[in-house]
């Protein structure tokens, strides 16, 4: 450009200075300075177009590989690189890789394989949401544990809801989106997904599904239309907001892996990270995702006032052992009702138990099979009659491992062990327990220290300070009225006293 404005210069300084001194005074052809004199801006260069001989004789062999890859799964195809790779290794060909990759992407347009064009697209507020569903490694209890990740994501507004279960069961798929329905405030007109057995039970040609019938209830009940994605890949990039929603939130708060002790704990997080979200600004938008969302939330369908029943229901007996069977895992109930039927609701993260009609056990729902869990509580009416069954029972273990036992209770224990031996320790141990039931874990740990502290080593000792009443502090009589500060009291009279003590001389 430089140069052409020079050689212009010139021109114009000294009209008759030839073509030949001009292109010896810049030291170019004189070709380029007609092009200069022509034109103010250099022509584009053409790239010189050089056949590739040595893939000449491989074109067909290419194109087969190419063409093959449109049946196997995406992410093993032949990649430029890996087309390089196979031809030296398999071939013999010496050729550069800039060259083959040349080769294989225009190869890949005139067969019709290149990269798949998209219409960018913009939602009314309350339109459409997305669903999807992820995974994510966390340190539950101290494990490393794959947990499933149900994700919705508004197409306005961008805003997000996250929640966490064990296993992508239809209950928790239709949880979830009560839950979700309750944070946003109210339901979309559409909801997308892929084709999941939750919700659709055969796919038929096009978009034409056969929905799961429990799936169209629940529809049917907080009035919202279902559309579903094409089968494949294809499908993934019509819901791409919530696709990509899955990374992004993964690698925004579940990096590092978090450690937490219940999955309840894990979806409290969770929850935390979709109102933090709701700060953020997504690129190009003037306002925040929060923002947003309280305007779409003006034009939401009302959440129905009773909620879709999403658990299951059975009736199961009690065994000796004071447990159900539910899903081939165990679970303990009160002592009192072994032998009995009891009603049984399943959830996605619960398991609930009712003796007529009355909750009396609730458990955090168990993976897998022939898994147990027991509550210390239950059993206390058996250990008042077996109190050496204490020590070595599943129920006391389990409670060690969530971290409900106190330290202050086997230091109690020993030392009664210590002073009266351990058949009337576990006794008074279990004793001690009874007294949870009406006076609270809280205030019979405190005992328990109280009683430690003072060397009151027995339980009788913590069952007389539980059920010591507190002392009430008096309290402070201010601002009385001034008029109340001048009325005195009369004095004592004790001459009474005087004459009786007269009357004892006598005597």
């Amino acid at each position: 450009m430089e140069l052409y404005e020079r050689i212009r210069l010139d021109r114009v300084v000294e009209p008759e200075v030839s073509i030949r001194e001009l292109a010896a005074r810049h030291g170019v052809h004189r070709r380029d300075v007609r092009a200069a004199l022509a034109s103010p801006v250099p022509l584009a260069r053409k790239p010189p177009e050089r056949e590739a001989p040595k893939l000449g004789a491989f074109a067909a062999l290419i194109d087969a590989w190419l063409l093959a890859d449109r049946d196997v799964p995406r992410k093993q195809r032949h990649t430029a690189r890996r087309v390089w790779q196979r031809l030296g290794a398999e071939h013999g060909v010496v050729v550069s890789e800039r060259a083959v990759a040349k080769h294989v992407r225009a190869r890949r347009r005139a067969l019709g394989l290149s990269a798949e064009g998209f219409v960018p697209q913009q939602y009314a507020p309350g339109a459409e949401a997305e669903v999807d569903w992820g995974q994510a490694t966390v340190i539950l209890a101290g494990v490393p544990t794959v947990v499933h990740l149900y994700v919705i994501r508004t197409s306005h507004s961008g805003a997000a809801f996250v929640q966490g279960f064990l296993h992508e069961t239809q209950q928790a798929f239709l949880e979830a989106h009560t839950e979700a329905f309750r944070f946003f405030g109210g339901v979309f007109a559409t909801v997308w997904y892929d084709n999941l057995t939750s919700a659709v039970r055969k796919v038929l040609r096009g978009r034409v599904r056969i929905q799961n019938e429990r799936f169209a209830q629940y529809r049917s009940h907080y009035g919202y239309a279902s559309d579903f994605t094409l089968a494949g890949i294809r499908g993934a990039h019509e819901k791409g907001g919530v696709e990509g929603e899955v990374g992004r939130f993964r690698r925004r708060h579940l990096v590092p892996m978090p450690e937490v002790e219940t999955l309840a704990e894990l979806n409290v997080l969770l929850r935390a990270g979709c109102v933090q979200d709701l700060e953020r600004r997504i690129t190009g938008r003037d306002e925040t995702v929060g923002d947003a969302l309280a305007r779409e939330r003006e034009v939401l369908r009302a959440v129905p006032e009773y909620e879709y029943v999403t658990y299951d229901v059975g009736d199961h007996r009690v065994n000796d052992k004071s447990m159900v069977c539910v899903r081939q895992n165990h679970y303990s109930v009160p002592c009192r009702l072994i032998g009995q039927m009891v009603q049984v609701r399943v959830h996605a993260r619960t398991i609930e138990v009712y003796a007529s009609q009355r909750l009396v056990a609730l458990h955090e729902r168990l993976g897998g099979r022939h898994g147990h869990q027991a509550q210390l509580d239950h059993y206390l009416e058996i250990l008042a009659h077996k109190p050496g069954a204490l020590a070595g029972s599943k129920a006391l273990a389990q409670e060690r491992e969530r971290g409900l036992w106190p330290a202050a209770y086997d230091q109690l224990w020993r030392a009664i062990a210590t002073r009266y031996g351990p058949s009337i320790a576990a006794q008074q141990m279990v004793d001690v327990l009874m007294l949870c039931r009406d006076k609270g874990p809280e205030r019979v740990q405190q005992a328990v220290r109280q009683a430690l502290a003072s060397g009151a080593h027995d339980g009788q000792a913590v069952a007389v300070l539980v059920r010591r009443p507190e002392r009430e502090i008096p309290a402070v009589l201010d601002g009385l009225a001034s008029h109340l500060n001048t009325v005195g009291r009369a004095v004592p009279d004790l001459s009474s006293y005087d004459n009786l003590l007269t009357q004892g001389d006598h005597a």
